[in-house]
């Protein structure tokens, strides 16, 4: 199989016409094969059910779906690192980070799928960390009115968090994820092997997630991080292994509750208000970001829920080499912040902590939400 990279502005493909020569047939003649069932968890939402795979490998993938009507999206880095491991697969490859993260990218890889005849049968399957899962769960979502599409998520943040719950979108300008959809995946798989080529700072920015679901969910889990270091799960396959599952668990079976983000879902944009205004007007990564974000959070928290353990929770962010305190310019972020998504009219839904594991929405009007702001 050959691979497709993608660039921006003016997205490129490899040339892929000896992929379907190779094959002999199009990938819209392959629509026979019906998907098995091999050993995942089946999670149940109000339209759909999505099969995870714990501690699987990418060769169980051939399980869940024919190669010869399956597109991997994934990115340069993941492909660079692990080629050998999408040898017999279609695959396109995009240029990876947030920058790419739009609606030009999708075009592109809509006009691939068309080129290649993929259709309704067709499934894709993203390979990557948080950006790849967003891109290619939203294309899968309208090429065609929506065709299959799993996971593999590649990061601590995929793994923990984006991979999980159906939201698939692209960001417009300054503003986070404002186009999407909410559509599962019918399979996420995880395979920890890619873990090993995950950079440090990627680590870090996934373990925001974490530290975001033990501050809203799990008092014990937010113990466990206290008493452990990231070098432990590093090295420890068992406790990363036992660590990310039990986030999974945590964000699915929200989800569950409240698939369209109506009442406790909300939850799990803690940190993620101010974060997701910081993360776009300032060189931040997703994670760090959002642990400024908690760290706010905390304090409004303080005022509004009388909160008194934002001293642990920015303890536990810096264990975790996570910035906490920063100076920015106030005013534009809160420029940005005031289009959030969580918005309803001149109200904010913002998430804040009553205790440790328990977290609660609060409705703050804008004018007070830019004070609170304004006196950080």
């Amino acid at each position: 199989m050959l691979r497709r990279t993608l660039h921006r502005p003016v997205i490129l493909f490899t040339i892929i016409k000896k992929l379907l020569k190779e094959n002999k047939v199009s990938v819209k003649q392959r629509n026979s094969y019906s998907p098995l069932r091999a050993g995942g968890k089946v999670f149940k939402f109000s339209s759909a059910s999505t099969e995870i795979h714990f501690a699987s490998g990418i060769s169980h993938l051939k399980k869940i779906t024919d190669p010869k009507a399956t597109v991997i999206i994934t990115d340069e880095n993941v492909y660079s690192a692990h080629s050998k491991r999408f040898k017999g697969w279609n695959t396109i490859v995009l240029k990876p980070g947030e920058e790419f993260k739009v609606q030009s990218t999708v075009d592109a890889i809509i006009e691939q799928l068309i080129e290649m005849e993929a259709d309704r049968k067709t499934t894709l399957v993203g390979v990557g960390g948080g950006v790849i899962t967003d891109i290619t769960g939203y294309a899968a979502s309208v090429y065609m009115r929506g065709i299959r599409f799993g996971f593999i998520p590649t990061s601590i943040l995929g793994l923990a968090d984006a991979s999980i719950g159906g939201k698939n979108g692209i960001d417009v300008g300054v503003y986070k994820n404002m186009v999407g959809v909410i559509r599962q995946p019918s399979f996420i798989l995880h395979d920890m092997v890619f873990l090993k080529s995950l950079p440090q700072r990627e680590w870090e920015n996934g373990f925001a997630e974490i530290i975001k679901h033990a501050c809203i969910k799990d008092a014990a889990m937010f113990s466990e991080l206290e008493s452990k270091t990231l070098k432990q799960y590093q090295v420890q396959q068992k406790s990363i292994c036992e660590l990310i599952q039990r986030n999974a668990l945590i964000q699915t079976k929200v989800v569950q509750k409240d698939e369209f983000e109506k009442g406790e879902r909300r939850l799990l944009n803690f940190g993620h208000t101010l974060g997701h205004a910081l993360e776009t007007q300032y060189d931040l990564l997703h994670g760090q970001a959002i642990s400024i974000g908690m760290t706010y959070a905390c304090h409004i928290s303080e005022q509004l829920c009388g909160f008194k353990q934002t001293g642990h929770v920015v303890s536990v962010l810096e264990k975790y080499n996570l910035p906490t305190y920063a100076a920015f310019d106030k005013q534009k972020v809160f420029n940005v912040l005031k289009m959030d998504k969580k918005r309803e009219r001149k109200e904010m839904n913002y998430v804040l902590l009553a205790k440790i594991g328990k977290g609660v929405v609060k409705s703050i009007s804008l004018k007070q939400l830019e004070k609170f702001i304004g006196d950080l």
